[in-house]
């Protein structure tokens, strides 16, 4: 019997060497046990996925998406890489570094997404880094059709003699989300290899790309682990129709069955204002989890992401015998350009 369950786990993988791909990433990477916020919460069980730790430029989730597609890019012939984001894109800054890597040039847009920042958000934490990886960008105003504008900008530079290759913001097309799938598979073998199952995982969901990834990967090869996603930005009924429409493109791609929409899970609870401005509950998520674990979390994207877990765990969302993955996209760079937001929230007597 124990050979059957055997055969039928190894029949469930997928091969991702049938798809162009580049060695970017550090993987698998760790997953750790987060005690101190366990005993916080007072259960469930948490621990966290640390795809901070993928290493290119400081790490993120987006190395396990670019893998995909600047193999593509390298597959295509293309010299030049060319994308779009938020001014503090964290898609960006390692999308430059992908491009150093290959040997490629980067051109990015960023979009003035987030209101009421000084000069100083332009020049600090990834946009820093952005052109030490020797990026050139423009700017647009904030609401324009971001993935419009950067694909005119692509047709440009290839009227100009250059072989650009469009990269979706946040990576997230049905290329891009393969690194997430791969990812799902990863997970999968971590609760085989160690006998650690969990029964939710946490994480944020703005582009679309990882959640859509994740659920297309663990139905693929039937890994039955919930995905929450905690919203960034969209509100919940617009970012599930988001992602399941990316899943569904993506399961295409690795020639397995859709899913329903009721697999796609979106809490909208902890946006605050608006994408790129950090809550409350995203303050007191970077505090607590810098104090009590010393894992830092980024004010865009990971912190609203604990912050949900956090409320979730608060509401009684999650079982005390739950355990729980939280997926820690990376980010913290981001930190530097909301200094004086954190500076004043060090002071609060709930600080951690």
């Amino acid at each position: 019997m124990a050979d059957v369950e055997l055969m039928t786990r190894e029949m469930s993988r997928i091969d991702f060497d049938r798809f162009p791909r580049t060695s970017l990433c550090h993987q698998p990477t760790p997953t750790e046990a987060l005690p101190r916020l366990t005993a916080l919460m007072g259960g469930p069980r948490l621990f966290i996925k640390r795809d901070d730790c993928t290493g290119l430029a400081t790490g993120g989730n987006k190395t396990r998406k670019l893998e995909f597609l600047v193999g593509e890019a390298m597959r295509d012939k293309a010299d030049m890489l060319v994308t779009q984001g938020a001014v503090q894109s964290n898609h960006v800054r390692q999308t430059a570094a992908a491009a150093c890597k290959v040997g490629m040039k980067c051109h990015v847009l960023l979009e003035r997404r987030v209101p009421g920042r000084d000069a100083s958000y332009e020049e600090t934490g990834n946009v820093l880094l952005d052109k030490l990886f020797g990026a050139t960008h423009e700017f647009r105003p904030a609401g324009l059709d971001m993935n419009a504008e950067a694909e005119a900008v692509t047709r440009a530079l290839s009227a100009e003699g250059h072989r650009p290759y469009f990269i979706p913001g946040g990576g997230s097309n049905p290329t891009g989300a393969l690194g997430y799938a791969n990812c799902a598979q990863e997970i999968a073998d971590y609760c085989r290899e160690t006998g650690q199952d969990f029964d939710w995982l946490v994480m944020g969901t703005g582009s679309t790309g990882t959640q859509a990834g994740l659920v297309a990967g663990f139905a693929a090869i039937g890994h039955d682990l919930p995905v929450m996603g905690v919203s960034v930005r969209q509100p919940r009924e617009r970012q599930m129709n988001a992602v399941h429409g990316l899943t569904r493109k993506t399961l295409e791609r690795l020639g397995a069955d859709g899913v329903p929409l009721s697999k796609i899970l979106v809490d909208d609870g902890y946006v605050g204002e608006g994408y790129g401005l950090p809550a409350e509950s995203t303050l007191e998520a970077i505090h607590l989890t810098a104090r009590h674990e010393g894992i830092l979390l980024d004010p865009v994207y990971s912190a609203k992401a604990m912050a949900g877990l956090i409320g979730m765990i608060r509401e009684g969302f999650f079982k005390p015998s739950d355990t729980v993955l939280f997926l820690h996209t990376g980010g913290a760079t981001a930190l530097f350009a909301y200094q004086e937001q954190l500076a004043a929230s060090m002071n609060r007597p709930d600080a951690g």
